[in-house]
C-alpha cells in the first residue's frame, strides 16, 4: 500500500519508520528470501504474506521464493477485486488456493505472461498444485484484536481491503502480542497489517534502553537505512495491529 505521499505513510506507521537510524541488538532474526521492492503499487499485502510463508518454508529447510506478481495478476480476474489492489493477508490466502502460484524466477515482473506450470524437481506442476504444496488449504489462521466485539470468535474487519469478508478469530490484544511473540522466538512466519501497511515478521530486538521491537521485513526495497527491514516497536505493535496471520501450529504452540 506504498503511494508517493511517504511522509504520510512514515507518520502513520510512527515506529516503523525511524528518522534517524538507531542502533538496535537482534535476539532473534529468521531466515527470509531477498527483500522485494513493491514500487508504486499498493500490493504490500501480497508481498507481506507471501515473505510469511517463504520465511515458515525456511525454517523447515525448504526454500520458497514466490512470485507477488503473479498474484497481482491474479487480480484481474477477480471481480471484487479493487482499482487499488488492495487487500490483506488472509485475501492472499484465498487467492493462491484458487488461482495458485509460481516461484519468483518464474515471473519477475508484471509484465512476464502468467506460467501455467511449475516445474521442480524434473517434475511438473499446475500453479494449483504448487500452491497447496507451500500453503495447505486451513494451514494459516488469521487474528484480530477488537475489544468491542466477543473475544475467541470469529469476527468482520469491515474495510474496503477486506473484499473478500474473511473472518478474523478475534483475541485479546496482550494474547496477539504474546503469541506473535512466541510464533517469532520459534521461528515461524508472521505477517503483520496495520490500517495502511503491511510486513512480514522476521525477528525480535531490543534498542540500547531494552524496549523490544519486532523486526519487520519490508517491501520498499533496500536503499532505506536498515536495508529493507524496519523495526516495530512492541508498543506500536498494540497501538497499530489490524491482523495478524500465521500458521495455525504457530498459534496452538
Amino acid at each position: 500500500m506504498k503511494n508517493t505521499l511517504f511522509v504520510f505513510c512514515a507518520v502513520l506507521l510512527l515506529g516503523c519508520v525511524q528518522q534517524e537510524p538507531k542502533h538496535f541488538t537482534h535476539e532473534v532474526l529468521n531466515r527470509m528470501t531477498p527483500v522485494k521492492d513493491q514500487g508504486k503499487s499498493q500490493t504490500c499485502w501480497i508481498y507481506a504474506m507471501l515473505a510469511t510463508i517463504e520465511t515458515e518454508h525456511l525454517s523447515w529447510g525448504d526454500s520458497v521464493n514466490l512470485s507477488p506478481y503473479y498474484i497481482e495478476k491474479a487480480l484481474e480476474r477477480e471481480p471484487k477485486a479493487p482499482e487499488s489492489k488492495r487487500g490483506m493477508g488472509a485475501t492472499l490466502l484465498r487467492l493462491i488456493q484458487k488461482h495458485g502460484i509460481v516461484g519468483y524466477d518464474a515471473m519477475r515482473s508484471i509484465d512476464t505472461p502468467a506460467p501455467r506450470f511449475v516445474f521442480m524437481l524434473g517434475a511438473e506442476y499446475t500453479a494449483q498444485e504448487f500452491a497447496r504444496s507451500v500453503c495447505k488449504p486451513g494451514e494459516y489462521i488469521a487474528l484480530t484484536s477488537n475489544s468491542s466485539e466477543p473475544y475467541y470468535k470469529e469476527v468482520d474487519i469491515s474495510l474496503p481491503d477486506n473484499w473478500l469478508q474473511d473472518r478474523f478469530l478475534n483475541i485479546p490484544m496482550d494474547s496477539l502480542l504474546a503469541k506473535t511473540e512466541r510464533a517469532v522466538r520459534k521461528h515461524h512466519g508472521v505477517c503483520w497489517e496495520s490500517k495502511g501497511h503491511a510486513m512480514a515478521i522476521v525477528g525480535i530486538a531490543h534498542d540500547d534502553t531494552g524496549e523490544k521491537y519486532f523486526i519487520m521485513k519490508n517491501s520498499w526495497g533496500t536503499d532505506r537505512p536498515y536495508k529493507g527491514l524496519d523495526y516495530l516497536s512492541f508498543e506500536d505493535f498494540h497501538e497499530q495491529t489490524l491482523a495478524v496471520e500465521m500458521t495455525r501450529e504457530a498459534y496452538r504452540n
